[in-house]
Order: structure tokens, then sequence, then C-alpha cells
């Protein structure tokens, strides 16, 4: 049986797999980490978690984050995030400019291949940093 919260897939499979499925799982992924940073911190009322959820995980808010960890990024991850910023968009969210959804997209397929290789401490690493200033 596949254990989905523990997963490990090499480099080579991760390569074959498109950058849009990376992104639609690193999406979930990181709204996962919002949420649990969300209750963690107390950050919200229960009625109000939904709306702050969205707050953190939109594309104008997940472009500004990044900037945050851009300078962190291995040589590898950078390569990761270009190719997740650089798919093309079928249509783009009325909130958000192209460039800030072709960020948020990158970020998600960054997260979406961490996730993927089972490199939780990277993932947190990389989430701290996005979230440091919001505490």
């Amino acid at each position: 049986m596949t254990d989905y919260f523990h997963l490990t897939i090499d480099r080579d499979r991760l390569l074959s797999l498109s950058t849009l499925g990376l992104a639609h799982l690193g999406d979930g992924v990181y709204e996962l980490m919002v949420r649990s940073w969300l209750v963690l911190h107390g950050k919200a009322k229960a009625k109000d978690l939904h709306r702050a959820t969205v707050k953190y995980v939109a594309a104008p808010a997940q472009a500004e984050r990044f900037e945050r960890l851009r300078s962190l990024l291995t040589q590898e991850e950078e390569d990761v995030f270009r190719r997740g910023r650089n798919t093309d968009p079928h249509s783009v969210p009325k909130a958000a400019s192209r460039a800030q959804y072709q960020t948020a997209t990158g970020l998600e397929a960054l997260f979406g291949w961490l996730y993927l290789q089972g490199r939780a401490e990277r993932l947190n690493e990389l989430f701290a940093a996005m979230m440091e200033e919001t505490l």
C-alpha cells in the first residue's frame, strides 16, 4: 500500500512529471501548511479560518512571500521553481497579475517537488522563512 503522507520518489521519475501536476500537488501541500500554521498560532477565530487561509494561499500573497525565500533556494530548487513559473497558465485569476500567478505556480511546483521526495524538513525551512515576519 502506498503511504501518501511519506512519499519518496526518485529524481528521474520526478523529471517525468508535469510541472502543472507538481504545482497542483504543491498547492495542496502549501495550503495544508498554512492551515496548520493558522491553527497552531491562533491567527484566526474558528469562524474566520477559511478567510484567513485564502488570504495566505492566494497568488498575490504567495508571490510576495516567495521573495522572502528566493535567496535560500539551491540551484536545483531554483530550476524547479523556474520550470513552474514558466508554465503557460490557461487562465489567471482576477485578483492576481499574470506575474503573480506565475510566481505562485512556480512556488507550488517547488513545494510539490519537495513533497514527492519526502523532504519535509526542507519544506518546513522554506515555509518558516515565508511566515516568520508574520508572527
